[in-house]
């Protein structure tokens, strides 16, 4: 990816992504999420520092995969704890050993772990999280997935900008919802966001390796934002919620 041709000077710098993941699916073909190549690829794509998160907490083994991800943490890793909500017990137990070790973020899987927005597991442990002082990655749809997290600082990760309006009129009556900019990627979607909600609602995500990091950086790069706005989206918003100081 070093020598993607969209990668210019002219793209603003990624001080903290949303998104990025380690480890691979097992059942489907794809990278490998091997973490020094994770790093290669967001280094050559001007990410200075990542949130990442290891698919074996979310697939096979919360806690070896949550300990492998805490591995990684450095200058340019932030680690976050996966949980599986096909075992809310579980989850919750990994809530307070997360919490207990300075973790800052959590994240939900609901696709991959087939766990719909209706089940139990996802609004008990999105409070537990929340009562820990948690921020909360959700993957899903987020027309289905706002309801069991009210009340909760979440980021939705997979907002769609076909599904951009439904964000906007949930967000202004819950001032913890925000959204990755991954598939926001229509002319006018991340100025929508700025103008019903607040720009401080925008957080830059790639989900690196899985999808190409420069497509959210340069919808960024273009949009009608003021400099000050981009760099809250490209990392500024995302150390505020996550009470990091740089």
């Amino acid at each position: 990816m070093s020598g993607n041709p969209f990668v210019a000077a002219d793209l603003p710098p990624v001080t903290l992504d949303i998104d990025v993941l380690v480890g691979r699916y097992a059942d489907r073909p794809g990278p490998v999420g091997e973490p020094a190549a994770v790093a290669a690829t967001l280094a050559a794509n001007g990410v200075e520092r990542a949130a990442v998160a290891s698919l074996r907490a979310a697939l096979f083994d919360m806690r070896s995969g949550n300990d492998e991800a805490a591995a990684l943490a450095g200058p340019g890793v932030l680690p976050v704890g996966g949980l599986d909500l096909r075992d809310p017990l579980g989850a919750e137990r990994e809530v307070v050993r997360l919490a207990e070790r300075g973790v800052r973020a959590v994240r939900l899987f609901p696709d991959e772990q087939r766990v719909e927005a209706d089940f139990p597991s996802v609004r008990h442990v999105g409070r537990r999280a929340a009562e820990a002082g948690l921020v909360v990655l959700t993957g899903g749809d987020v027309r289905r997935f706002w309801r069991p997290l009210r009340g909760v600082t979440v980021v939705f990760l997979d907002t769609h900008f076909y599904h951009l309006g439904d964000f906007v009129v949930v967000a202004r009556d819950e001032p913890g919802f925000h959204t990755s900019t991954r598939l926001l990627n229509s002319p006018d979607a991340l100025e929508t966001v700025a103008a019903h909600v607040g720009v401080e609602r925008l957080l830059y995500g790639s989900r690196t390796p899985f999808y190409e990091p420069v497509v959210p950086r340069l919808r960024l790069a273009r949009a009608g934002i003021d400099p000050s706005g981009v760099a809250a989206v490209a990392g500024g918003n995302a150390r505020r919620i996550l009470g990091l100081a740089r």
